[in-house]
């Protein structure tokens, strides 16, 4: 398969399949006479593992890493769930963040009725003093 064609069936752009090559995470197979790229099947599969992986929140380091376990006979489905795990819990503090967040910008829209100049307003005025309040601590 060429490049174009590769890129069609995993439903990606070709210069993602490009990216992936150059990280080392889709591979063609050979080189044509005149410099083409070929690819098999197994291109792909692995782009849309990829592509699943990212969509989990596996960086590409990780989906690098879990490719390579999937041709090292030493591992097991333990190795995989470590790692998924690892993720989740990964996963779980960045929402709490998120949650966090959350909260902290309902309450400061909540003291903003939208009225009046940016110079009186209690959004920024309230970021100010957070940043104040970093500034003092370094």
């Amino acid at each position: 398969m060429t490049i174009g064609q590769v890129a069609k069936r995993a439903g990606v752009n070709i210069q993602t399949v490009r990216f992936y090559e150059r990280k080392g995470l889709v591979l063609p197979e050979r080189r044509t006479d005149s410099g083409y790229r070929v690819y098999t099947p197994e291109a792909v599969r692995r782009i849309l593992f990829v592509r699943h992986a990212q969509e989990m929140g596996f960086s590409l380091r990780e989906i690098e890493d879990l490719l390579n376990l999937r041709i090292d006979p030493g591992m097991t489905c333990a190795d995989v769930k470590i790692r998924a795990e690892t993720k989740r819990t990964e996963v779980e503090r960045k929402i709490d963040k998120l949650s966090h967040m959350q909260k902290a910008l309902e309450m400061l829209v909540a003291r903003c009725d939208g009225d009046g100049p940016v110079s009186e307003c209690p959004i920024i005025e309230a970021l100010d003093s957070v940043n104040d309040g970093l500034i003092s601590r370094e």
